[in-house]
């Protein structure tokens, strides 16, 4: 699409703030009114589409797609997505261990117990096992999560279901998105098989690109989080 305006900038509008291009608001796909609470994120977003050049690429647009997501699927479908996300913690990545080689298992504890029993301390307790046979959460524990996943506006819904589904874990997604790791910390915890697997036979070109595109996706739930905390 074509470059159609000139200036994009954040307003004040009903609700809390918007961006205007041109002094025209802008929407969501759905045609609702792009409304978020924080003039911060609003700010950002207007940045994003001032950044255009003359052809539009929604690929450069990544705040303005979560928000939007936030309030045409989220708002709409919010119990569904509550109980997407809270369902990580039943087959949650770091409650996963290796059994072998002991490098592995060692790596795995050193990388994931801290934010395991961080997430126990705050929320409830998950079991851990080592191989990949299912176990059992307790269900106290599961309905623990899913009162702290319900507990979320609809905005940081959306950047929780993107970190959760990018990161396979609910764990680290909550601890990226309360602040309590960055992205990066995200990011290497999650592909902890895979970057031990990497040191020892290499990467290929589609393993490249798709821990590309999850190291992009997880600094994006990180980032909107913020700017939508902030004031």
């Amino acid at each position: 699409m074509k470059r159609f305006f000139k200036m994009a900038t954040a307003g004040e509008t009903t609700g809390g703030f918007t961006v205007l291009l041109d002094g025209k608001p802008i929407r969501t796909p759905a045609k609702a009114p792009l409304v978020v609470r924080s003039k911060t994120l609003a700010e950002a977003v207007a940045a994003e589409w001032q950044a255009q050049g003359e052809t539009i690429k929604p690929a450069a647009l990544p705040l303005t797609r979560l928000a939007g997501t936030a309030i045409d699927l989220v708002a709409q479908r919010r119990e569904q997505v509550v109980a997407e996300i809270a369902k990580y913690a039943t087959t949650d990545l770091v409650c996963y261990r290796a059994n072998e080689p002991s490098e592995l298992a060692a790596r795995q504890h050193c990388a994931w117990q801290s934010h395991l029993d961080w997430a126990g301390a705050r929320y409830a307790p998950l079991a851990v096992t080592a191989g990949v046979a299912p176990i059992t959460q307790a269900p106290e524990a599961l309905a623990a999560y899913r009162r702290a996943v319900a507990a979320y506006d609809d905005m940081t819904l959306a950047a929780l279901h993107l970190a959760t589904t990018t990161l396979g874990s609910l764990v680290l997604a909550l601890a990226l998105i309360e602040g309590r790791i960055d992205a990066e910390e995200a990011f290497a915890a999650a592909e902890l098989d895979q970057s031990f697997q990497i040191e020892r036979w290499g990467e290929d070109t589609e393993a490249m690109a798709r821990r590309a595109a999850v190291r992009e996706d997880v600094a994006l739930a990180a980032r909107f989080a913020a700017l939508h905390r902030a004031a």
